[in-house]
């Protein structure tokens, strides 16, 4: 039997549900994105990027994984999956604190939003880009990669949907909204 000729479990349906729920920010497009099928029994994915006036300032990947039985490397039987990609200035790269103080977003962000997550865990990778030949001239490129990892207490994903959308708009150099502002209204598609 496929995945598609399955019921699909009760917890994952309320997951997915609760993804249709967030207003983000105005800045942010999300788009549905096949989900991995080797990791999980159930999974989504959303692939975002947050621009402004066309400048495409982050991206990144957002990925549910479902196991009704549990994992137990998760300890749980879901593990939400992150990825958050940013440009930064070339001087940025030498900087030694740049790691602890991206890895910072993720925790203030998860503390901001309130939510309890276990086995919380990730990498920040920065990547500087020279180029040489044809491409020679070509200003160098400091690229940050954020991966995180958590397993989510309860089924509203929406909440963590929005938590990394935020963390994509620190990751893009975007503030943070001032207190009691909301996105007006949804900016996506998938996940209908």
């Amino acid at each position: 039997m496929t995945p598609d000729q399955r019921e699909i479990p009760s917890r994952f349906a309320a997951a997915l549900t609760s993804l249709r729920r967030p207003r983000l920010r105005p800045e942010v497009t999300l788009h549905e994105v096949p989900g991995p099928g080797r990791i999980a029994p159930w999974s989504a994915a959303l692939e975002a990027e947050v621009s402004v006036g066309g400048l495409e300032l982050a991206t990144g990947r957002f990925v549910v994984l479902h196991d009704p039985a549990g994992q137990e490397t998760w300890r749980g039987d879901f593990r939400v999956v992150t990825l958050v990609r940013a440009s930064l200035e070339p001087e940025m790269v030498d900087d030694p604190m740049l790691a602890e103080v991206a890895w910072s977003w993720v925790t203030e962000t998860v503390e901001q939003a309130g939510v309890d997550v276990v086995a919380l865990g990730g990498t920040v990778t920065r990547v500087l880009s020279n180029s040489f030949g044809a491409l020679d001239g070509t200003p160098d490129a400091v690229d940050l990669e954020l991966r995180a990892s958590w397993t989510p207490t309860d089924t509203a994903l929406g909440t963590h949907l929005h938590m990394w959308a935020d963390l994509m708009a620190t990751a893009g150099g975007l503030p943070p909204l001032p207190e009691g502002v909301t996105a007006l209204g949804p900016r996506r598609s998938g996940l209908r």
